[in-house]
């Protein structure tokens, strides 16, 4: 991820006034060209850029000697992977220069080859049956007998041609294609945070230069891995601290018109595993961004790569001043297909939002014949709507469009036998799909994509990580609110808490939170965890001192006593351990307050651990009763007083089962359903259970598995006074490759649906495979729990960092 410097000296030949020069590089590297200590040209040969235009026409008074420099980026356009684009970098790679020239660019010879290429498009994909299929072969054909390739004189008729094909008019129905520069960019993903900076100061530069000869382009930016010409707040702010001069360049064509702000968030951010609260900031700091640098917030939710979409989000986006949503990703369904390009998507409140797919199945067109008609034959609401869009360019640092997909569709704006093309903006799009809205169909509940199951566990630490400072800010908040309202002198710490949230918010890239990144992503996103980690105990200390300032005099009242804090909305009754010793408390402690706890409560009925002959441990509460087995395994479970078993008959709940792992590509993305077949119950005992604390405020067991060949596990089962659950603490040390780890929890209840939390409420899917819809959806996520239940009873697993889950039949599923 080293960069290295060229310097660059020129001198144009005097012959060669009038004349088109470029300097073309080539190389494997992505590079960037600087002229006057500017950034002024992307060059990535992936993306099709390799010359950078010194003149269009040059004139005597223009200098003919100049001085450039390159950078060249030691990682090519989708990194620096050993030997495959997933595989990790390799840091022995050697990248390579091997063109540095300045030319000559025959502008004559390139409009004549862009007619040629259109024409015998059209002949090939038009069909026999299309007469203008015809019309182009026949044209194209007249245009080599005209034109002789060493007599430029003989160009213009031959492009004359070309244009009466051209010229030829669509009819009013034609379907119209809005096309839209765009040049997603992954925040990260096969590359660190950092060398981001540059592939978007690359791109954007590159878009810059081509709207100064285009002016009727329009990009629209937020960022990606394939292609796209869209922003986001995050990577604007990049570029402002590092590239100044090129952010005003950018602000000035935002202001035209033509540099289009979208996405409406701080960064694409996952769409399911983020907490309700951490979508609301998404949209919070990315709209007040683009609010204060381009004087307006996004209308339109734009996340084209994300791996599914919450039931939540139409609510939200309503809520943030959005109405409309552009994604593509749904077209990667590897089971079905999605029945819908354009069409209402209404959230689990009911809140609706107009959402458009690209019937092209992508955001990375290149202008060409054969992409326009797919994406009016592809096009699955035909007749209900007219008009769809088309985004064209290079992406993750290819730069965008190219002058080339602008020359293609300039030939095609309104051509007979082809759909009408216009350069356009998303704005424009969806303004006349809200005209012609009335017949469009609705669909009810998340938008759940069929592939990439594996990214809800995949690099456990980082799970973990988003949850455990998920938590840390919202108590932070919560704290520091109360500390203000009770003391004028408390200073609210708001620039601190942006910064941990931007940290946050950035960790939840669509590449990096789902766990599909290189190891240096992760090594970045863990110390940012730690960070907010550092910080988020800092200022909830600051807090606490300033709100309970009395409560923690030496001399005060309370002096001996522990404060306990509940930054929860409703009051908690539970088994604590005092600060600095391992003694344990029963407190209660209300809603959004504190309590002291000088003498402990005692419990109603304390915790009762008792061993069996055959091993086995029964514990039980007042509350709940369990029973286990030697292996850690529940064999009962109980209700006290209901007399309804929840473990069904020779059974058992805690039941670790390993899986081979083995998908069909996406390594870190991807569970396929086969892996089903492979299930092995891990049975290996290493230690069996024991009583590690015999009962009174709280009671538990441990034991200790062999998985596979070398990976422990060890886990204390744990039972407090007046709790209604049963807490598993497990720790796992994972040495295996390609295999999959979960515990199950058969329980004795029957439904045809299970419940998932989600943002903000809870979502039912079904627990059967009836359809191919719901066998896609073998393994799901949620967030803190899910539940299982029928009338009047049920069994609600939950998890304090997990996200993979499944309910199949009676059996509840945590991914590990």
């Amino acid at each position: 991820w080293e960069t290295c410097w060229f310097k660059v000296e020129l001198s144009i030949p005097p012959a060669w006034a009038g004349r088109e020069v470029h300097f073309v590089w080539e190389s494997d590297g992505e590079a960037m060209v600087w002229r006057d200590a500017q950034p002024v040209q992307g060059l990535t040969k992936e993306g099709e850029k390799t010359s950078y235009i010194l003149t269009s026409s040059l004139k005597e008074t223009e200098p003919h000697s100049l001085m450039l420099y390159v950078e060249l980026a030691c990682n090519g356009l989708f990194g620096a992977g050993k030997g495959g684009l997933i595989a990790p970098p390799d840091p022995d790679r050697r990248f390579t220069l091997s063109k540095a020239e300045l030319v000559v660019f025959n502008r004559d010879v390139y409009e004549l080859l862009m007619d040629l290429e259109i024409l015998v498009d059209m002949a090939k994909l038009l069909g026999e049956e299309n007469q203008r299929s015809f019309q182009a072969l026949y044209t194209a054909n007249q245009m080599i007998n005209v034109c002789d390739v060493m007599d430029p004189s003989t160009f213009p008729a031959a492009r004359d041609l070309a244009a009466a094909i051209f010229s030829q008019r669509n009819g009013e129905s034609q379907h119209t294609i809005h096309a839209v520069g765009h040049c997603h960019i992954d925040s990260a993903w096969l590359w660190p945070y950092e060398e981001t900076i540059r592939k978007c100061a690359r791109s954007w530069v590159t878009v810059i230069r081509l709207m100064e000869r285009n002016p009727e382009l329009t990009f629209a930016c937020s960022q990606l891995r394939l292609i796209s010409v869209l922003l986001q707040a995050q990577q604007f702010e990049w570029v402002q601290s590092w590239y100044p001069g090129l952010y005003v360049q950018i602000q000035d064509f935002v202001a035209k018109g033509q540099f289009i702000p979208v996405g409406g968030t701080w960064v694409e951010m996952d769409g399911n595993l983020p907490s309700g609260e951490s979508m609301v900031r998404q949209f919070l700091q990315g709209q007040r961004f683009f609010q204060e640098q381009f004087g307006r917030i996004c209308s339109e939710f734009w996340l084209p790569d994300t791996f599914g979409y919450s039931a939540q989000l139409p609510q939200l986006m309503r809520g943030c001043g959005i109405k409309r949503f552009l994604t593509q990703k749904l077209s990667w369904n590897l089971v079905n297909t999605f029945p819908h390009h354009t069409f209402f998507w209404e959230g689990i409140d009911g809140s609706q939002v107009l959402t458009h797919f690209p019937p092209g199945d992508s955001y990375g067109m290149h202008g060409q014949v054969e992409e326009m008609l797919k994406t009016v034959k592809n096009n699955k609401d035909k007749g209900h709507v007219n008009h769809s869009i088309l985004l064209f360019g290079f992406g993750d640092g290819g730069g965008g469009p190219t002058q080339k997909m602008l020359d293609r569709m300039k030939r095609m704006s309104d051509t007979d036998g082809l759909p009408k093309v216009q350069i356009s903006t998303p704005d424009r799009l969806f303004s006349i799909l809200e005209k012609e809205s009335s017949q469009l169909h609705t669909w009810v509940g998340e938008l759940f994509l069929e592939l990439h199951n594996g990214t809800y566990t995949t690099q456990a630490q980082i799970k973990k990580g988003n949850r455990e400072c998920e938590r840390i800010l919202h108590d932070v908040e919560v704290l520091s609110a109360l500390a203000v309202a009770q003391s004028s002198t408390f200073q609210y710490p708001a620039s601190q808490l942006q910064r941990l949230w931007r940290l946050l918010l950035l960790n939840q890239f669509h590449d990096v939170l789902p766990g599909s990144c290189i190891q240096l992503v992760v090594e970045d996103a863990l110390r940012y965890y730690t960070e907010i980690r550092r910080v988020g105990a800092q200022l909830q200390e600051e807090a606490v001192q300033s709100l309970c300032r009395e409560l923690l005099q030496p001399e005060a009242e309370s002096a001996g006593s522990t404060l306990v804090l509940n930054t929860l909305p409703w009051e908690r009754t539970e088994v604590i351990s005092r600060a600095g010793t391992d003694s344990l408390v029963l407190v209660t402690v209300p809603s959004m307050g504190y309590a002291l706890v000088r003498e402990p409560l005692l419990p109603i009925q304390p915790v009762a651990v008792r061993k069996q002959e055959d091993g086995s441990i029964a514990m039980e509460n007042g509350v709940i009763a369990v029973c286990l087995d030697t292996m850690g395994r529940l064999t009962s479970l109980q209700l006290v007083g209901s007399e309804r078993e929840s473990v069904p008959d020779g059974c058992y709940a805690n039941q670790f089962a390993l899986f081979d792992d083995v998908p069909l590509y996406w390594d870190a993305w991807d569970v396929m359903d086969y892996h089903l077949e492979t299930r092995k119950p891990v049975t290996t005992l290493l230690k069996p259970l024991e009583i590690t604390l015999a009962g009174g405020l709280r009671g538990s067991a441990s034991f200790s598995l062999q998985i596979g060949k070398s990976s422990t596990l060890r886990q204390e089962i744990i039972l407090d006074a007046a709790c209604p659950y049963l807490r598993f603490l497990t720790q796992v040390e994972w040495k295996e490759a390609h295999k999959f780890l979960k515990v199950e929890f058969p329980v004795k209840v029957r439904s045809t649906n299970a419940t998932y939390e989600i943002q903000f409420g809870h979502l039912q899917r079904p627990t059967h495979w009836n359809t191919s819809w719901d066998w896609a959806r073998f393994e799901v996520w949620t967030h803190k729990w899910l539940d299982l239940s029928e009338h009047g009873f049920g069994v609600a697993l939950l998890n304090d960092c997990k996200y993979g889950a499944s309910a199949h039949g009676n059996v509840l599923s945590l991914s590990l």
